[in-house]
């Protein structure tokens, strides 16, 4: 298929800005993403409803940041809580950073057999808004929404790889001021992640070297971050699986 090439192409265009050191997608890349119009959620196929497990436990209260700290980035925009909406619901609200804003989870969390899920919306910028870190085992890895321009999706890293260049790679489109629901599974072998149900990962990992980028150790061992971009997140909650 025509898009299929595209994102080939866009691939091997990734691999060059890569190797050239830049951690966002720059320049002609991100202008390619923008004139191909990378496709929205809805045309994405469904996915089967996961089978029930445990209850979720919420890990984000709405009111304080209990629980969690502002990672220390370095240069990192303000953390906060507001509201969602006059008379709604509270949320962890990031400001803009230079480069990343985010926090980590202070509590105890699984290592495997765990499913974490949280809602996002981008306000304001182009890259990634609530990016995951997230333990597999001993190791850690992170799910990229909207990375390199703002339309990457997949998880880093694989073998090495990052998100904008290994088998998990895909190209979305995240609006602005829309809320997404996100949904990541882990189990031994198996790394799987929803977009709104609808699957956007099923990465079996088995042998596979499992690790994150230098620039998100801090969000260990489970944290959020997003990249020169305002963004907000609520309903953060996990629940452990059955073996």
């Amino acid at each position: 298929m025509l898009f299929d090439r595209l994102q080939r192409h866009a691939s091997r265009m990734f691999r060059l800005y890569r190797s050239a050191g830049s951690f966002r997608w720059l320049g002609a890349a991100g202008a390619f993403l923008f004139l191909i119009g990378p496709p929205a959620l809805g045309d994405e196929k469904p996915l089967q409803n996961p089978p029930a497990s445990n209850h979720w436990i919420s890990i984000f209260d709405g009111r304080t940041l209990a629980g969690w700290k502002s990672t220390n980035f370095g240069g990192e925009g303000e953390v906060t809580v507001e509201k969602s909406s006059p008379g709604g619901e509270g949320c962890m609200a990031f400001d803009f950073g230079a480069s990343m804003t985010g926090v980590t989870y202070t509590g105890k969390f699984p290592q495997t057999n765990y499913e974490l899920r949280w809602k996002a919306r981008k306000l304001e910028g182009v890259d990634f808004f609530s990016a995951a870190t997230i333990p597999y085992g001993d190791s850690h890895c992170s799910f990229i929404n909207g990375g390199w321009g703002g339309g990457v999706v997949g998880i880093s890293s694989i073998d090495g790889d990052d998100a904008s260049q290994n088998e998990t790679t895909r190209y979305l489109r995240f609006d602005e001021n829309r809320w997404y629901c996100f949904r990541v599974r882990v189990r031994p072998g198996r790394i799987e992640v929803w977009i709104d149900n609808k699957a956007v990962v099923n990465l079996a990992v088995q042998g596979r070297r499992i690790s994150t980028r230098v620039e998100v150790d801090l969000s260990k061992p489970l944290g959020f971050s997003a990249w020169e971009t305002r963004s907000e997140l609520k309903d953060i909650a996990y629940r452990r699986l059955s073996r």
